[in-house]
């Protein structure tokens, strides 16, 4: 795929058209949000700091796509991305998490991205490193060391002596264990590793969690004067190497390079998405939990607005990160939020409901529809999963009449069809005999067709 920052707004809104049916103004509006960013770091350094991301206020029921567009594009453009809902936070001074955990989360995530991409370029190094510790423990290159006599005291210890044709016996057959390492054969022999353990004795001490909440790692800081400890497993080969990789991997880091990267990845590619704005923007009656809410409107303006947050990993400026709200606004509306901060999402997109002709293409179309999950699901039991025309629509017309008759959830009533219909299929499938099933109008209606004519019996099932 070409490089991100080399796509256009109209090749973002392809990429996303993969995975998400419709909503193509909401797909346009994040497509221009991303560009700009990348428009943004070419400039001069003088225009950099003036250019400020325009936030975005998607509107609109749920289940019809505003999560996935948000999600899709952060996994598009290889954006730290952390997803919240605005109604875990409270005022600060009210017991609950206060909105500035979001951005020592999302440094987190960044954190763990950023790590994640140095450990696969050093890869080959530590598969090396990993491959000598199992050889290590498969064939010790020397006898263990014993004290001796008045040195042993002092924790001086004597070699014993190893003839030469000892050692020559000993690197020949490390290299006999390398080739059948190498050819996978020892993939399931016992071997006994130490792996080194951080001493972590502080994690239950009385106001960590506040510290915390103000970048204070107080299990880092005084674990760090600790001496780590060392913790013998016994593991296959498979297993060790698993184990082993990504420690070896991480002792190649650059650990203040890693940082350094992570933070400004979260400072200038970082994407917060807020869900479930419309429930903090009721109307304050001045009393009872519609001051929090306010007070939480509040505390979040400076960082939508652009402030400094401490992080465990150093100071993190908000002011370009880009923030996209998210809300049905059906028992309220944009306008009853903070004026300020109803300033800071300048851009507002409706997303319209779901039809049924959006529900038949989004079983089919897209790359990850649920149908072709299920194909290759069932493949695994050597199972032909065949969905005709017909019983797709099927499908479709039972979810968009149990949203009308029911609550309206949008795609996810989808899932939930699908997951009835072919309840039958994904149980007993490693015991039929028939490896070729079609799914069409008629078997959906044997499925499901009774259980969604009863008002009483879809609403608990369906």
């Amino acid at each position: 795929m070409t490089n991100f920052d080399e796509l256009t707004p109209k090749q973002i809104v392809a990429e996303l058209d993969k995975y998400i049916v419709g909503q193509h103004q909401a797909k346009r509006a994040v497509a221009i949000a991303i560009r700009n960013r990348i428009r943004r770091q070419k400039l001069p350094e003088k225009w950099q700091k003036e250019v400020l991301p325009k936030n975005i206020l998607m509107i609109g029921p749920t289940g019809v796509g505003k999560t996935e567009i948000a999600r899709r594009l952060a996994q598009l453009s290889g954006s730290p991305f952390l997803k919240v809902e605005a109604t875990r936070f409270t005022e600060i001074g009210y017991v609950g998490k206060n909105v500035e955990s979001m951005i020592r989360d999302l440094v987190e995530i960044s954190v763990n991205m950023v790590k994640k991409e140095m450990m696969e370029q050093v890869r080959e190094k530590a598969e090396a490193m990993v491959e000598e510790r199992i050889l290590d423990a498969l064939v010790p290159e020397s006898r263990k060391p014993q004290p001796l006599g008045l040195m042993g005291l002092f924790g001086m210890q004597q070699q014993p002596q190893q003839s030469v044709e000892e050692r020559r016996l000993i690197r020949q057959k490390r290299e006999e264990m390398r080739q059948k390492l190498r050819s996978g054969e020892l993939e399931n022999e016992m071997i006994e590793i130490e792996i080194e353990k951080e001493a972590t004795p502080f994690m239950g001490i009385v106001g960590s969690g506040e510290l915390e909440d103000l970048g204070i790692d107080l299990s880092n800081m005084l674990g760090s004067l600790l001496p780590k400890t060392k913790q013998k497993k016994r593991l296959t080969v498979a297993e060790a190497r698993k184990v082993l990789l990504p420690i070896e991997a991480e002792k190649l880091l650059d650990l203040d390079k890693v940082v350094q990267e992570a933070l400004d990845r979260a400072q200038n590619r970082g994407i917060i998405f807020i869900d479930e704005l419309d429930k903090i923007a009721v109307k304050s009656s001045g009393s009872g939990p519609d001051v929090s809410r306010q007070g939480v409107q509040r505390d979040l303006l400076p960082i939508v607005e652009g402030t400094t947050i401490m992080t465990k990993y150093g100071p993190v400026r908000t002011d370009y990160i880009l923030f996209i709200g998210s809300g049905a606004f059906h028992m309220s509306r944009p306008s009853d939020l903070m004026p300020e901060l109803q300033g800071r999402f300048p851009i507002r997109v409706e997303l319209s409901p779901l039809s049924q002709k959006d529900f038949v293409r989004i079983l089919t179309e897209p790359e990850n529809a649920i149908t072709k999950q299920y194909q290759a699901l069932l493949a695994v039991e050597g199972i032909e999963l065949i969905f005709t025309q017909d019983g797709v629509e099927e499908i479709a017309r039972i979810a968009y009449d149990l949203n009308q008759r029911l609550e309206n959830i949008g795609a996810r009533r989808l899932y939930t069809v699908v997951e009835k219909v072919l309840e039958d299929i994904a149980f007993e499938a490693p015991d039929v005999s028939e490896k070729s099933i079609v799914v069409d109008a008629k078997y959906v209606k044997e499925k499901i067709g009774a259980i969604a004519a009863d008002e009483d019996l879809s609403s608990y099932i369906l």
